[in-house]
């Protein structure tokens, strides 16, 4: 499903009127001036899956920001580029087809910041799981005296000397589907709770802090996600895997001006290519 038709930038000249209307004030920075008219681009028009790729600095990050900030996306942090950035994404203008459910930002460190709290939880389970070993173990081996008072003493005790150590341990542990997590399957879990229907998403590199694999099938959720709950994606990334995303409509930001390419077309990838074509006789043997 596409929302957004299209985005337009500010040119050169547009630019210049800015910063001179404005010359009287003092800002602390003119980010993002310059940046994208260097390459001329004025204009982009979106697909259900739309990539923006190219090398550090290329300003592809600056896109996500500027078209984040004019759509008033949702973000778990907000950013503060300044106020001739927001000056900047006044004069921006955009065209909408439909009214998506929502727009939502999500960027690496939000996926690094759920992983943290993730690890921060099985660090919590693991320190309980020790403790409640120790208490198996002293619950198994002691004899206590019947007693009502001591009823839930004693119910530990019947517990422990019927019962392995492990089923007693799951049982009394509240987390302990957490902790069976990777990094890779708790990223991905992210990405799956992150996403719903009807909705718009601009994504910032989505695939750090995932393996090859999970990156697989990110791309597969991603696909999914566009083609049967009508999401549009606006992507920035390096990764091979997303770049050849079915039918994403990719744009190099490395070429000025900036043009859309096949993903096999890119430098990058013609560089991993390269790399892998030199060393195929290693994956003979």
């Amino acid at each position: 499903m596409i929302y957004l038709k299209e985005f337009k930038f500010l040119d050169a000249k547009r630019e210049n009127d800015l910063f001179e209307m404005e010359t009287r004030k003092i800002y602390n920075s003119y980010y993002p001036v310059g940046i994208l008219s260097f390459k001329d681009l004025e204009r982009v028009k979106f697909s259900n899956i739309t990539i923006f790729c190219g090398g550090n600095g290329c300003g592809k990050s600056t896109v996500l920001n500027i078209i984040a900030e004019k759509l008033n996306a949702m973000r778990k942090s907000r950013i503060d580029k300044g106020d001739f950035f927001n000056l900047y994404v006044r004069y921006c203008d955009y065209d909408m087809f439909n009214e998506p459910y929502e727009i939502k930002v999500i960027t690496s460190d939000d996926v690094f910041d759920y992983m943290l709290d993730v690890r921060s939880i099985n660090m919590h389970v693991n320190r309980r799981k020790d403790s409640l070993s120790r208490e198996y173990i002293e619950n198994k081996y002691s004899h206590k005296n019947s007693s009502i008072s001591q009823y839930n003493e004693l119910k530990d005790s019947y517990e422990a000397k019927t019962k392995s150590m492990s089923h007693y341990v799951r049982q009394r542990l509240v987390n302990n589907n957490i902790i069976e997590h990777s990094n890779g399957e708790s990223a991905l879990e992210f990405w799956e709770k992150e996403i719903d229907e009807n909705s718009i998403y601009i994504l910032d590199e989505p695939e750090n802090s995932l393996s090859a694999e999970n990156q697989l099938k990110l791309r597969q959720f991603i696909e999914d996600s566009a083609r049967f709950y009508n999401c549009q994606f606006i992507i920035s990334t390096h990764s091979p895997f997303l770049l050849s995303l079915t039918d994403a409509l990719i744009y190099d930001l490395d070429s000025v001006p900036v043009v859309t390419k096949k993903w096999t077309e890119l430098n990058s990838i013609q560089t991993y290519k390269k790399f892998f074509d030199e060393h195929s006789n290693e994956f003979e043997k």
